[in-house]
């Protein structure tokens, strides 16, 4: 069983959002068969401290604007090097671009589905 279709949505709003700030990388993960805690982990990174924040700040707009949904839990933004935002059914991970490359979160969950985010490219500020 995969992730419920509103979670995958959500998924795709936060994504978005993140290439929206020029995030690179930005992957989703269906980690709902491998974790009780979430159902999906987006992934994506910037190349300095003050673009995680804006990736971050442009995830939490979207979702708050499109789905009404502000985060549970926040953790690691005064340093904005790893910042996790706890939407409960989806965590996302926004990554420093030095930090991404050694923790790979991707290869610790290698083993979970990608999920298509159908992220348009096109529509970056």
């Amino acid at each position: 069983m995969s992730a419920p279709d509103d979670i995958i949505d959500l998924a795709r709003i936060a994504g978005q959002a993140a290439a929206d700030k020029l995030a690179q990388e930005v992957i989703g993960l269906d980690v709902s068969e491998l974790v009780v805690i979430t159902d999906v982990f987006l992934v994506c990174s910037g190349d300095t401290e003050r673009q995680v924040s804006a990736i971050v700040g442009g995830i939490e707009e979207a979702l708050l604007t499109e789905r009404r949904r502000k985060p549970l839990r926040r953790e690691g933004e005064r340093d904005a090097r790893w910042v996790l935002l706890d939407y409960g059914d989806i965590v996302v991970h926004v990554q420093h671009a030095e930090d991404r490359a050694f923790y790979a979160l991707e290869r610790l969950w290698r083993d979970a589905p990608i999920i298509d985010l159908q992220i348009d490219e096109g529509a970056a500020e």
